[in-house]
């Protein structure tokens, strides 16, 4: 299997990044990071998600977040749409983009939205179903890929399962998810290989948490699997608030630093993402969890 010649990166750093943030985020910060991130060239940037108020707080404001957004032409602004009031909030503020998701284990989906697998994929055919006869792209989430808080390992089989149902709901990508950060590279490839007999590798995407340090090996791994797309985040800015011991995602400038020394283009540039890790890292007052932004911002 060859590398891919080129890879797009997702940044979830606004949706999946602020959301675990414990103190509330202003508005204006939010689009002004979103807004900065699309012109350093991602085409792709998570800005909110429509859920409960109550258990995701920080994400309450993503309504006005939509309609107050400069776009840029050739970005997409996808938002997490979990169930039919979420996803008709989005179409109204809207959002031409939304995602769903499922976890891979039966632990995590009771501990994250109260019902078991077999239950969250009937909850999210007529979600995706609506998003999709509404001319809207749906694009799918794998949690707990790897491993899981509450169950411990993860079937590379069972994880491959919940990615093939979701593609087949008409999802143009699906997104796995190693939402505790606990692979390592072999495990990494195990479930690419598993996963790639029901779903084509360029409709796949990985996303890596980066708790044990692992995230850059295992997007290399990846990569050398042939995965062509990767989610990540600005200052490694994140962690799952339903994952205990889950950490932030894996930075994206440190994605980008391991790109340009491969020689694979992304059309991003790093300096730019490396400035806007220093500065939002500076407004949530928290370290800048990626190494290779801190390196180029001469930080250390």
């Amino acid at each position: 299997m060859s590398r891919p010649t080129s890879v797009r990166l997702v940044e979830v750093g606004p949706r999946d990044g602020l959301q675990n943030e414990p103190k509330p985020v202003p508005l204006a910060v939010k689009i002004e990071l979103i807004e900065r991130l699309a012109e350093a060239g991602l085409t792709s940037v998570e800005v909110g998600a429509f859920v409960s108020p109550k258990r995701v707080p920080q994400m309450a404001d993503s309504a006005e977040l939509l309609g107050r957004l400069n776009k840029r032409p050739g970005v997409s602004y996808p938002v997490l749409t979990p169930n039919p009031q979420g996803l008709e909030a989005a179409i109204a503020a809207g959002a031409a983009e939304v995602a769903i998701f499922a976890a891979a284990s039966e632990g995590f989906s009771r501990n994250n939205i109260n019902c078991s697998l077999a239950e969250s994929l009937e909850r999210n055919r007529p979600v995706a179903k609506a998003a999709l006869d509404h001319g809207l792209r749906v694009r799918g989430y794998v949690s707990t890929v790897i491993a899981c808080p509450f169950d411990g390992p993860t079937a590379p089989a069972k994880a491959a399962e919940m990615a093939e149902r979701l593609f087949d709901m008409g999802c143009y990508e699906i997104s796995m998810g190693d939402t505790i950060g606990a692979g390592t590279a072999d495990q990494v490839r195990r479930l690419i290989e598993a996963t790639a007999v029901k779903i084509p590798r360029d409709k796949l995407a990985m996303h890596f948490h980066d708790t044990y340090g692992q995230a850059v090996a295992n997007i290399l791994v990846s990569l050398e699997e042939g995965i062509a797309v990767f989610d990540s985040s600005v200052a490694g800015l994140g962690g799952c608030p339903f994952a205990p011991g889950a950490s932030g995602n894996v930075a994206t400038e440190d994605v980008l630093y391991l790109l340009k020394g491969l020689g694979i283009p992304t059309g991003v540039d790093l300096p730019a993402v490396a400035a806007i890790g220093q500065w939002i890292a500076g407004q949530l007052g928290r370290p800048n969890g990626s190494r290779a932004g801190r390196a180029i911002a001469g930080q250390g």
